[in-house]
């Protein structure tokens, strides 16, 4: 049961940063690789506004998702909309995003410099609680009920708003979303800022979780969030937290039972397996190929 908690805890920082990968990849159709970097900026500016600026980490999560936002709308408008109506389009804003996050990285290094970086000590309540004889703390329930609430939100943003109805138009058809009188470029530039936000987050979160951040942190996570979302199933927001915190399971298992130098092993393995039995993921649909 401990172990469970624990990888539940990892498991939604997982789902948290693949729910803004899997915005982009399944609103827009594009794969954003600058999110890594913008998961290590959330990371090390929320340490900042901690230590330096002496913010609260109630404070600081909200303007760390403000710093993320703001970071999306500049990807986009950098890596993706001036390549837009090249043929090469998803290729060509995949590489431009690379080479964003790339810059990222190296302005986090210019202001931070290489070494790790921590949050002050105290900065959260160590107060845990007992369930079911295991122990859970106050960050990893943060942690899990902050990822799930961010999930159900967007969930709902998605569905029911005027701005998730722009955002399925434009997902479907954005020429057509464009004649019926659908703003695509606001659209588009507010999917990333929520994407971006979201990854923000998700990196401050992390690093307080593990008490740990580095420049590469960004980069050691973007595999397994391209894994979570195609498990999860392509463009789904449930897929992706489900996803995430099976991952997040899998990994504390094998720790615990195998070994940490059979973790990535045995949570990849059983992801691929997962996959060969259910191709289209957990919650995405089966396609017909048209002849």
């Amino acid at each position: 049961m401990q172990q469970l908690l624990n990888g539940l805890s990892v498991g939604a920082v997982y789902a948290l940063f693949a729910i803004g990968f899997t915005l982009v990849f399944g609103i827009l159709d594009r794969l954003n690789l600058a999110h890594p970097a913008v998961f290590a900026v959330g990371a090390l500016v929320g340490i900042e506004l901690v230590d330096a600026a002496g913010l609260s980490v109630w404070l600081a999560l909200p303007v760390v998702a403000v710093v993320g936002g703001l970071l999306g709308m500049l990807v986009e408008r950098v890596a993706f909309r001036p390549l837009r109506d090249r043929p090469d389009a998803h290729f060509a804003g995949l590489i431009a995003s690379i080479a964003v996050g790339g810059m990222l990285v190296a302005l986090l290094q210019w202001r931070y410099g290489p070494d790790t970086r921590r949050f002050p000590a105290g900065t959260f309540p160590e107060q845990g609680y007992e369930v079911l004889g295991a122990r859970i703390t106050l960050l990893q329930l943060t942690i899990l009920v902050v990822s799930v609430l961010l999930m159900v939100g967007l969930t709902v943003l998605v569905s029911r708003s005027r701005l998730g109805r722009g955002m399925r138009a434009v997902a479907e058809n954005p020429t057509a979303a464009r004649v019926v009188g659908v703003d695509v470029e606001r659209v588009t530039t507010t999917t990333f800022a929520i994407s971006a936000a979201l990854g923000a987050v998700a990196g401050a979160l992390f690093a307080m979780n593990v008490n740990s951040a580095q420049l590469g942190m960004g980069a050691a996570i973007e595999l397994k969030g391209l894994a979570v979302i195609i498990v999860g199933g392509m463009g789904s927001l449930p897929g992706a937290l489900v996803g995430g915190l099976l991952l997040g399971v899998a990994e504390v298992l094998a720790v615990q039972y195998v070994g940490s130098s059979w973790r990535d092993l045995v949570a990849f393995g059983l992801l691929f397996l997962l996959l060969v039995v259910r191709p289209q993921g957990l919650f995405g649909r089966r396609t017909v190929r048209e002849v």
